[in-house]
């Protein structure tokens, strides 16, 4: 099979990128590389069956010569940056929708009919049925992050009815793992790094967060693709627990044997569109036959491991 993985050479795009060609398949990687990190690739650089292109999802024309002879998209191409996507309103709407608009033509005008999406538990604002199963009423958006991506959706949802597509989106919790690059606990490991003495805090501490292993979510992604067949098949992808932010404290600064001064700065979130308590339903994929194999614990215990092996990460080194 011939994938193309948008966003490739990010942190769950790479992962799956070794997965997919772990199981034989030839996989193109487009990434223009703003976030993505070549590192990431390099253990699967020379092996055959792996295409790298670096260019923007906004030049159409680049997106549609990749797209030739593709047999299914993975997108997972996106500005994840949802604490500061106020201060650059049109950076969610350009990256996020139009980008996916363009991934959705190139599709078409090359007769690929499957695509695979990283769409967001964002896309819930802050919803009042807990925990939050796919057919739940859309409340309020509260970030707009959340709000391209729930247009991302829309989008692919027409496209499925109108040019004979077939889609998988997945609703996704926070994902930690092996080439986690931006969220709470990167910036928690960062600043013990630099000061162990104390660590500031957004909020209170009392938000209450789901996380999911990103091994545990490309065996979602891939178990979905493979057994459901409806123009459009929608998953939330999470773990059957959360945790509080404070508790992440407590393990991060365990695993790195820290006893630092904790400073909230107050209040219930952290910023504007920081939902104080996500948790996913996720009965509709267990009754696939999927489930994680990893507690939160053990995501955030292996994410900070990974990051104290892998400086580079922090750099930012491409």
């Amino acid at each position: 099979m011939k994938c193309l993985v948008t966003g490739g050479a990010g942190f769950i795009g790479s992962n799956l990128v070794d997965r997919l060609l772990k199981n034989g398949h030839e996989v193109t990687v487009y990434d223009n590389f703003t976030t993505g990190m070549l590192y990431f690739l390099k253990s699967e650089k020379n092996r055959d069956g792996l295409t790298i292109i670096k260019n923007d999802l906004l030049k159409q024309d680049a997106l549609r010569m990749a797209m030739r002879d593709q047999s299914i998209v993975f997108h997972l191409a996106a500005n994840a940056d949802v604490r500061y996507g106020f201060e650059h309103p049109a950076k969610d709407l350009n990256q996020n929708t139009l980008a996916t608009f363009n991934v959705l033509e190139a599709m078409r005008v090359n007769g690929v009919k499957r695509i695979a999406f990283a769409s967001t538990s964002a896309v819930y604002g802050e919803p009042n049925q807990i925990p939050t199963p796919e057919s739940v009423a859309f409340p309020q958006q509260t970030s707009l992050y959340g709000a391209s991506k729930l247009a991302c959706e829309g989008l692919i949802e027409a496209y499925c009815e109108g040019f004979g597509m077939h889609s998988w989106i997945f609703r996704f919790v926070s994902i930690l793992g092996e080439r986690y690059t931006h969220g709470h606990v990167f910036d928690f490991y960062k600043q013990l790094k630099t000061h162990p003495d104390y660590l500031d805090v957004l909020g209170d501490g009392t938000q209450r967060k789901s996380y999911l292993y990103v091994q545990d979510c490309i065996e979602g992604i891939l178990h979905a693709v493979m057994n459901t067949h409806e123009h459009t098949n929608i998953f939330n992808l999470g773990t059957d627990e959360y945790c509080q932010v404070k508790d992440s404290i407590k393990w991060i600064t365990e695993t790195l044997s820290l006893n630092p001064e904790i400073r909230y700065k107050g209040g219930k979130k952290g910023w504007i569109g920081d939902n104080p308590f996500t948790y996913l339903d996720t009965t509709k994929i267990r009754n696939l036959g999927w489930k994680p194999k990893h507690t939160i614990q053990e995501s955030i215990i292996k994410t900070v491991e990974y990051l104290d092996k892998h400086p580079k990460v922090l750099v930012r080194d491409k």
